[in-house]
């Protein structure tokens, strides 16, 4: 059996500031599992916007200085709390929580962490967890996609929009990549093979009704916001929603009610793990069909790259960047 140091490297955000500059990678006490609770060994943990976000006290969720970010890890069972039942020391596990990956050892309830699926790597495993789940929510539970439909994705090669893009085509939909580079574009439609790709440099509303034949798109997938949003409002169909998954661009835009009114279509706002609060046994829904495609190889999470702690900073740059394709992931354990 593995001791388990007194001590680890974490990164901690000892202030809020912008461009990350209250953060570093500190030594730390590492975590006592509490009554529930599970101590990992964190072999992989991904980059998510609400981590950079968290850093500058600008995300819904704003935990008290000092403190970890990470919302998804995969790695090893290290220790077990008491009353955490269903694992063992040593297991491959996934999961994670509001805080806490970015560390060589993570405090995870046992609750939120499953098997993980032996097909994935662990930096693989890392990279799913959030973006399927939302990506999930917002098809399946909120836009209630059906096979056939003309499902519009906006940043295509992100965490999140690569996700919607493998989910979508998994479940029958035509799916329309778009983003503001054809390098981006290219990636997308060599790993996923969607319908049609857009750029959305110097608009997109006429490229979207013509691939559709006029219709517009079914569902639009929108974690970009801003003009994007805008322009979405007038290529989408009948009847037509529009998810509202971020603002990625930076802008919070708004819509006038005549717009929804006249065309049929409905704005939804897409909260993957407050829509699993509000609805536990949909929550658990929720989860169990998204690693259930994971472990059957129906979706497959893309990894863009896999950097070590000590080198946080750039994985974070890439992602605020956009300079990723799917995820970048950080290895504690490297």
């Amino acid at each position: 059996m593995t001791t388990i140091p007194s001590t680890m490297r974490a990164l901690v955000v000892e202030s809020l500031a912008p461009d990350y500059a209250g953060c570093a990678v500190c030594e730390v006490p590492t975590p006592t599992p509490g009554p529930g609770e599970v101590l990992v060994r964190v072999r992989a943990a991904s980059v998510n916007f609400p981590d950079l976000l968290m850093t500058r006290g600008e995300y819904q969720f704003k935990p008290p200085v000092p403190f970890t970010p990470g919302l998804d890890l995969a790695g090893e069972v290290a220790a077990l709390g008491e009353g955490a039942s269903g694992f063992a020391i040593g297991d491959a596990v996934v999961g994670g929580a509001r805080l806490g990956a970015f560390a060589e050892y993570a405090q995870v309830s046992a609750a939120a962490l499953k098997p993980k699926p032996a097909r994935l790597s662990y930096a693989q495993a890392a990279a799913y967890g959030a973006a399927y789940l939302t990506a999930y929510v917002a098809l399946v539970r909120r836009a209630r996609i059906e096979p056939g439909e003309w499902v519009l994705v906006h940043g295509a090669a992100g965490g999140v929009g690569l996700a919607a893009v493998d989910l979508a085509k998994a479940l029958g939909a035509r799916v329309i990549a778009a983003s503001a580079s054809n390098d981006k574009l290219a990636a997308v439609s060599a790993l996923y093979a969607p319908d049609a790709a857009v750029n959305v440099t110097g608009g997109f509303r006429e490229q979207v009704k013509a691939i559709t034949g006029g219709r517009g798109a079914d569902i639009i997938y929108d974690p970009v916001g801003g003009d994007v949003f805008d322009e979405s409002v007038r290529c989408i169909a009948f009847d037509g929603r529009l998810l509202v998954i971020g603002f990625t661009s930076g802008r919070i835009p708004t819509v006038s009610v005549n717009m929804p009114l006249i065309k049929g279509f409905s704005v939804m706002g897409v909260r993957a793990g407050e829509y699993g609060r509000q609805f536990p046994e949909k929550g658990h829904e929720n989860v169990e069909a998204v690693w259930k495609m994971a472990d059957e190889g129906v979706i497959r999470p893309h990894v863009h790259t896999e950097l070590p702690l000590d080198r946080w900073r750039e994985a974070f740059d890439l992602l605020a960047g956009r300079k990723v394709i799917g995820k970048a992931v950080i290895r504690p354990d490297l």
